[in-house]
C-alpha cells in the first residue's frame, strides 16, 4: 500500500553534506520526496516532536540500557536525552521530508537503519554514514548524532507530518 513517512535530517547530516545522498538512498529503495522544507527548526514544534511524555521519556531511557549503560531510572535518562535533543534539533539547519511509496515507513526504517550508528547494519544510512555511538553521547552529555529521524509507525508519520507540514 502506498504511504507517507516523516524524515528530518538532522543538523549533523547537514552540516556533513550528506542531504543529498540521504536522499539518494531513500530514492534507491522506491520513496520519493513529495514534500521538503529546509529550515532551522522552531523550538515550539521540536517541544511537541520530542514531548516530555512519561512514557516516551521511558522509551528513549531504554535505548541508553540496550547500549550497554547502566542509569537510575529510564525516564530520567529519557528526560535528559530529550533536553538533548531539543537543543541539537534547533542548533541549526535541517530538512524536512515526507517520503512516499509503498509501504513508506517500513521501507524508510529499514533503509535509515538501528538508531545507535554504532550498530546499525552496514548497507542502511546510519550503518554506513553514522560515525557515533550512544554511549559516547551519553558521556558526552548529548545527543546521539545518527542523522536522521524517521517516524516509528504510520500513526506517527502522519502526526510528525501534521507538525511540521500543517495540514
Amino acid at each position: 500500500m502506498i504511504g507517507q513517512t516523516f524524515i528530518i535530517i538532522k543538523p549533523d547530516g547537514v552540516q556533513r553534506g550528506l542531504t543529498d545522498e540521504i536522499i539518494k538512498r531513500y530514492e534507491a529503495v522506491g520513496l520519493k520526496v513529495a514534500k521538503r522544507k529546509d529550515m532551522t527548526a522552531p523550538l515550539s514544534i521540536v517541544e511537541k516532536h520530542y514531548p516530555m511524555d512519561p512514557d516516551y521519556l521511558k522509551l528513549i531511557g531504554e535505548k541508553t540500557i540496550a547500549a550497554g549503560q547502566q542509569v537510575k531510572s529510564a525516564e530520567d535518562q529519557g528526560r535528559k536525552v530529550v533536553t538533548w535533543l531539543r537543543k541539537f534539533i534547533t542548533s541549526g539547519p535541517i530538512v524536512a521530508l515526507v517520503l512516499e511509496g509503498e509501504d513508506a515507513v517500513k521501507v524508510a526504517r529499514k533503509t535509515t537503519g538501528f538508531t545507535d550508528p554504532a550498530s546499525a547494519e552496514k548497507g542502511t544510512i546510519r550503518g554506513d554514514l553514522g560515525t557515533d555511538n550512544i554511549l559516547d553521547a551519553n558521556r558526552e552529555e548529548r545527543p546521539v548524532w545518527n542523522l536522521i529521524h524517521a517516524s516509528g509507525s504510520p500513526e506517527e508519520a502522519a502526526k510528525e507530518i501534521k507538525l511540521w507540514f500543517g495540514e
